[in-house]
């Protein structure tokens, strides 16, 4: 008798590789650079907000998400009817590729790029259309305007782009969008926005309200500390982000984790210095790579990209005896998170040891 079988295309589901913790080390204190965590506890405010708020742990968590979706509203400068909340910016993408693509439609997207990507196409059933980043981790927005084709149903920029570390600008996605059907959902994936420090930055909820098909994703799990908590939002237009609520998952977003993100961003005065000193490290460590003979692509976000290709798996080999733990991605190379000013600096003295020519 058979049995009951998932789709076709379940088998196909890439699986998602998460960052490994390091493993203890007698008389060395390790650091896990694997993940793009914060490496700061909670802003001041949020455990005694998630504290109050876990009392309540019997009652459902409001459905609506008001509060959050006010204080989203107040800080951004849009209306709620713009907003659409969900457990992590990743969990938007699955929601808009179920929401807005049939079974062989296709998502354009830069690679290598976020991971979760061909995971959310694949499982919709849609088609992933994979353009290659340019040597210097960029996307070739020229190649993935070329690649939009009539079964185009959404395109995803992810800047900055997850793992390399670029940013496009403000006037590169302008000229981009101008070559995009006014069809075709383009989402900027803005998860590392608040660490962006450079001229014509994005912004991805101004050009959101220039074009009818264009959506910001971002995220509390970065910058803000809640990577545990699980919170991200798009700011969409109305239709969009109708389409979004409701594709999502009925009480998706804990009472807790609504508490804390509201209690972080009444605390982003502090957030700003926190990630003012990670912008401050990361720059510290592309200096020092540099001065040992190693150039990375401009990291805009949290993070730093190794380029090691084949040799990506010796690398993440060499970087575990430091006593750090690094994503490497096998035949392309390796993310590493910008942390504690000890794990930045023992960074630098991977590249040292392990050298890679640019």
């Amino acid at each position: 008798m058979a049995s009951p079988q998932p789709r076709d295309c379940v088998s196909q589901i890439p699986a998602y590789v998460a960052g490994k913790p390091p493993r203890p080390r007698e008389g060395l204190t390790t650091y896990k650079l694997s993940s793009n965590e914060n490496p700061y506890p909670p802003l001041p405010g949020v455990v005694e907000a998630a504290t109050r708020a876990a009392e309540q742990m019997n009652r459902y968590p409001d459905m609506g998400n008001t509060a959050l979706y006010q204080a989203l509203s107040d800080k951004l400068g849009v209306g709620p009817d713009h907003l659409a909340l969900a457990t992590g910016s990743v969990a938007l993408i699955y929601q808009l590729v179920q929401a807005f693509c049939e079974p062989g439609d296709e998502v354009v997207y830069a690679w290598r790029s976020f991971e979760a990507y061909p995971i959310a196409v694949t499982a919709a059933g849609a088609r992933n259309v994979r353009v290659p980043v340019l040597p210097d981790g960029r996307h070739d927005l020229d190649a993935m305007a070329a690649a939009v084709t009539d079964r185009t149903r959404v395109v995803m920029v992810c800047t900055p782009n997850n793992p390399t570390g670029p940013s496009v600008t403000q006037t590169e996605l302008d000229a981009f969008l101008a070559r995009i059907p006014e069809r075709v959902l383009v989402v900027v994936d803005e998860a590392y926005v608040e660490f962006v420090r450079m001229s014509d930055a994005v912004d991805g909820v101004a050009t959101m309200r220039a074009h009818d098909n264009v959506i910001s994703t971002r995220t509390f799990s970065k910058a803000y500390g809640l990577a545990g908590f699980r919170v991200g939002y798009a700011v969409a237009p109305t239709p969009i982000a109708t389409a979004l609520r409701a594709v999502s998952l009925p009480f998706g977003v804990s009472n807790v984790a609504q508490a804390a993100a509201i209690a972080s961003l009444a605390a982003e005065p502090q957030l700003l210095k926190r990630v003012d000193a990670l912008v401050a490290e990361r720059e510290r460590v592309v200096k020092g790579l540099a001065d040992v003979g190693l150039v990375v692509p401009e990291p805009q976000g949290n993070f730093v990209w190794f380029a090691a290709g084949d040799r990506t798996l010796d690398l993440a080999a060499a970087a575990d005896e430091l006593g750090i733990v690094i994503r490497p991605f096998a035949g392309d190379g390796a993310r590493v998170s910008v942390a504690e000013t000890e794990a930045n600096d023992r960074i630098i003295e991977l590249a040292r040891t392990f050298p890679l020519n640019n």
